[in-house]
């Protein structure tokens, strides 16, 4: 019996009959991060770390959820857990699972590059590792991300030179945060969509610095927006919420924006490479730091990136099939002007 299977509910660990970030309702849920692909409604028991909790909570509703510290342990019919941090998004953690000497750690999603807002990426060793793959093409390599913030700034300094308001699209959870602390505030006022106001709240809550900003309401009037930035979901694009703004310049700040034709698709003015997920080279690093021989690629180019890692780095490597969806929830995402 393998320590950590694949079923048709989700990851999970036979011994101690608990699940991680399952996909249909079970009965006990480790999840990783708050992110809906990740942390899903109707488990009857949830277990996440401290700084994950709140949104969790905030998103699900009243359940049943208790919290760990990172590093802290907790043992199920004999079975070891710890979290451990994946840099994702604030809260956001590996999963090591440890029984009879075996060690398995799952990712979830994680970034290595320290952003200043997620607890930084630590690797954990381990012999099999459950790695995403949501970039897992050499194509993605990310620059630092001081450099896209100034592209960011200048973008918003010229839009204001010009009089009108620069728009830019954010998942509502960890990417609008980690905007809004890149953005110069010197610049102009700061403005956010409902969805991602009533995120940063919470955040706020727990004791982290978010600049200043206006929630988007009818108080305001069209020249009030004029210079300003608006953080809002990639699904208040199409909606009539946008009319307000015009003149606008329209932004997306998206580990797809690497690709070519991938802004002219999406029908904005400017695309910033910012992602919260790894790229090529932070895949390969991460996978060298935990020392597995044996690793498991989900979501992403899971074909391609498995294959390199058997052909061309020699390890045992396997596909296994998921319902999570790395950034293309940034894509899918809904939200709504409260």
């Amino acid at each position: 019996m393998a320590l950590l299977e694949f079923n048709d509910k989700g990851i999970y660990c036979p011994t101690a009959d608990v699940y991680i970030d399952p996909w249909k309702p079970v009965e006990r849920a480790l999840i990783t991060h708050g992110h809906a692909d990740h942390s899903r409604w109707g488990h009857k028991h949830y277990l996440c770390t401290e700084s994950a909790k709140p949104v969790i909570r905030y998103r699900l509703g009243d359940v049943q959820i208790q919290s760990i510290r990172f590093g802290e342990q907790v043992t199920h019919n004999g079975v070891k857990f710890s979290f451990h941090p994946a840099g994702h998004i604030l809260g956001s953690a590996q999963i090591r699972v440890e029984h009879q000497g075996e060690i398995w750690a799952v990712s979830g999603d994680y970034k290595l590059e320290d952003d200043g807002l997620s607890e930084p990426f630590e690797p954990v060793r381990c012999h099999t590792f459950i790695t995403e793959s949501t970039f897992g093409l050499p194509v993605y390599r990310w620059k630092e991300q001081a450099k896209v913030f100034e592209d960011i700034n200048a973008w918003w300094q010229k839009n204001k030179a010009d009089r009108k308001v620069s728009i830019l699209t954010a998942y509502a959870l960890g990417k609008a945060q980690r905007l809004m602390r890149g953005l110069d505030e010197s610049i102009g006022p700061i403005f956010t969509h409902g969805a991602i106001e009533n995120t940063n709240q919470v955040m706020r809550r727990q004791g982290v610095r978010l600049p200043k900003a206006k929630r988007v309401s009818n108080k305001f009037k069209k020249e009030d927006y004029i210079g300003g930035m608006v953080i809002a979901p990639p699904s208040a694009l199409n909606a009539p919420w946008m009319r307000k703004f015009k003149p606008l310049s329209i932004g997306i700040a998206s580990g797809w924006m690497a690709l070519r034709g991938a802004r002219r698709r999406r029908a904005v003015d400017r695309g910033f490479v910012l992602s919260d997920h790894a790229d090529w080279n932070g895949l390969n690093d991460a996978i060298t730091a935990t020392g597995a021989q044996r690793i498991i690629v989900t979501h992403g180019y899971t074909s391609i990136f498995t294959r390199w890692l058997r052909e061309e780095r020699g390890l045992e490597a396997y596909e296994a099939q998921t319902e999570f969806e790395g950034e293309l929830s940034e894509i899918n995402e809904t939200g709504t002007e409260e």
